[in-house]
């Protein structure tokens, strides 16, 4: 396991930008994948997008072409690129984390809150 710690949420006007950024506990963990994933109050939690070891990225519709996902694997670093933000991407954002060989996001931060004012 490795703590993840994210930072970087707030409040911003719509058409604004953010950039998350989660932090791992532990220099040199390998992980298979990195993740974002948000929840809005009364909302399941959903994917955002993802990045796997290689460099592929996954992003769901509603962000495509609006957010970045990437990693800085020197400093045990993963970011959220968040552009053009709309009221509708208000939410607690999470940071997780697949381990070794896993496909399995199990690690998660304690997320982080963004509010985008219309």
């Amino acid at each position: 396991q490795v703590q993840l710690v994210e930072s970087g949420g707030g409040l911003v006007q719509a058409g604004g930008s953010l950039r998350l950024s989660c932090a791992a506990s532990r220099s040199n963990f390998r992980f298979n994948a990195m993740g974002w994933y948000r929840q809005a109050p009364g909302k399941q939690r959903e994917l955002v997008a993802t990045i796997a070891k290689g460099g592929s990225t996954y992003y769901a519709d509603s962000v495509k072409g609006r957010f970045t996902i990437s990693t800085n694997n020197a400093k045990n670093m993963a970011y959220l690129q968040m552009n053009n933000l709309k009221p509708e991407d208000t939410a607690a954002y999470y940071c997780a984390a697949a381990l070794g060989g896993s496909s399995v996001f199990s690690s998660w931060g304690q997320g982080t809150q963004v509010t985008v004012s219309s």
